[in-house]
């Protein structure tokens, strides 16, 4: 849509997006979505290769969630969950997660987004450590290239320039190596040496920052927003034992990988993963109600109830958190991907899936393609030899996204990455017709730069 054809799409105020090009092009603005498909107010329609962003991994109209969101509006529409008063499908969501989660028992807090779920998290820490009377104990490593999303707390965790435009990251969150072996890999070095050498240097890092001030450690188990990058072989085996020798919480940033995304339930289990804390959001609900959760395991939440009845409360919370609606929506969501035969099908897909991948590395300007069950990019080099990137990775970026929107594919370029996210119920013929509209993007976009 052109800016001249409708004014009123500029009283949006838009993140995430290229100004310019928005300037220019105006939104695409979406009306309805079939399966994988979405289709715009023209009613022309787009392969979704992003499930949104990452989450509608049921597709956008699954009449089953649909049908569980309009009883439980009828039933119960809304309430909170504050002074111990929330609702019946609340609790019924608590015990559910904690008996598929990873630990054997457990504690639950429920936020609106991902975002939410970490600074809560790092609440949870410091509150503890404070009650511990260890207060100085209270900075937060994550990683270089990590997301884990844009409340202060979690945007300071990320490790991403863009922080940098509001004076991030704050005091006390501290960036360790990010573990992309093909990008950061010494020349002769092997990966699992890579593993080692990523080690050794945040061992080094927790002594200088001395490890009795630091709170906590946050991971995704693949950096997803950072462009889907998979850990390094043995990345977490070298990682875990330091974390542990210095007495360090291990918090999961699961919001991507958790419930499929990795061919896994989760993808802790994928990894071979001990954490502490879970986070949970994306596929939490299919994408159909903003939720996340903090999933404790036992030890933490046994002493984490001690510290809050020593405060007389835990002074936190969202008025939506543990919405009855977003909560039975959640119920169906997890019914739907573990017995509706969506993880079934990731796991049946996605080596087909990551096969087609592959194809792309026979292009010139193409450096590497990585993934792992239904997540994937293409990393978009200038010099294949030299892993040197485009000047602009915005720009092009840009181009890719621009020209797959023109080929009714959307794509999302992440820095120099194309990332593919499809949603769990994707076909293997849905497969080829995603990247064959893929190849012909990049075709013409390498053709003309």
């Amino acid at each position: 849509m052109n800016k001249n054809q409708n004014n009123s799409i500029f009283s949006h105020l838009y993140g995430f997006t290229d100004m310019k090009t928005l300037n220019e092009k105006g939104p695409i603005i979406l009306n309805q979505g079939k399966g994988i498909y979405v289709f715009d107010i023209y009613n022309k329609k787009y392969l979704d290769a992003n499930s949104g962003l990452w989450n509608s991994v049921a597709g956008f109209d699954h009449p089953g969630l649909v049908e569980t969101a309009r009883k439980q509006y009828k039933k119960f529409g809304g309430y909170h969950s504050f002074f111990g008063r929330l609702s019946e499908e609340t609790l019924k969501l608590s015990e559910k997660i904690i008996s598929i989660s990873p630990f054997k028992s457990g504690k639950v807090f429920f936020t609106n987004s991902g975002s939410e779920a970490n600074d809560t998290a790092i609440k949870i820490l410091w509150m503890l450590n404070n009650r511990r009377g260890k207060p100085n104990k209270r900075k937060i490593i994550t990683r270089i290239n990590a997301y884990h999303g844009v409340t202060l707390g979690a945007s300071s965790m990320t490790g991403k320039p863009y922080i940098k435009e509001f004076g991030m990251p704050l005091n006390e969150f501290i960036h360790a190596d990010c573990p992309h072996y093909w990008k950061f890999g010494l020349k002769e070095e092997k990966e699992e040496d890579f593993s080692k050498r990523m080690g050794k240097n945040l061992e080094e890092l927790i002594i200088k920052e001395t490890p009795e001030t630091i709170a906590g450690f946050f991971a995704e188990p693949v950096q997803g927003a950072g462009g889907v990058i998979p850990p390094s072989k043995g990345y977490f085996d070298v990682i875990q034992p330091i974390l542990k020798k210095y007495k360090i919480p291990f918090v999961a940033d699961e919001v991507i990988t958790g419930l499929g995304r990795t061919g896994n339930l989760w993808g802790t289990e994928t990894f071979n993963l001990k954490p502490d804390i879970i986070i949970s959001s994306k596929a939490l609900t299919a994408g159909f109600f903003p939720m996340a959760a903090v999933i404790l395991n036992q030890d933490i939440a046994d002493e984490f109830i001690k510290v809050s009845e020593q405060a007389e409360e835990f002074p936190h919370g969202f008025t939506g958190g543990g919405h009855p609606v977003g909560c039975a929506i959640a119920l169906k969501a997890i019914d739907v991907i573990m017995n509706e035969g969506l993880l079934d099908n990731v796991k049946e897909v996605s080596p087909y899936f990551l096969k087609r991948l592959k194809e792309f590395e026979s292009y010139e300007h193409i450096g590497e393609t990585r993934g792992i069950g239904l997540m994937a990019a293409l990393e978009m080099v200038k010099n294949k030899e030299l892993k040197t990137p485009f000047d602009s990775h915005l720009s092009m970026g840009d181009k890719v996204a621009n020209e797959s929107i023109n080929n009714g594919l959307i794509c999302r370029p992440l820095g120099p990455a194309i990332v593919l996210c499809p949603q769990f119920i994707i076909t293997k013929k849905e497969i080829d017709l995603m990247f064959d509209m893929l190849h012909d993007t990049l075709k013409k976009i390498f053709k003309k730069n």
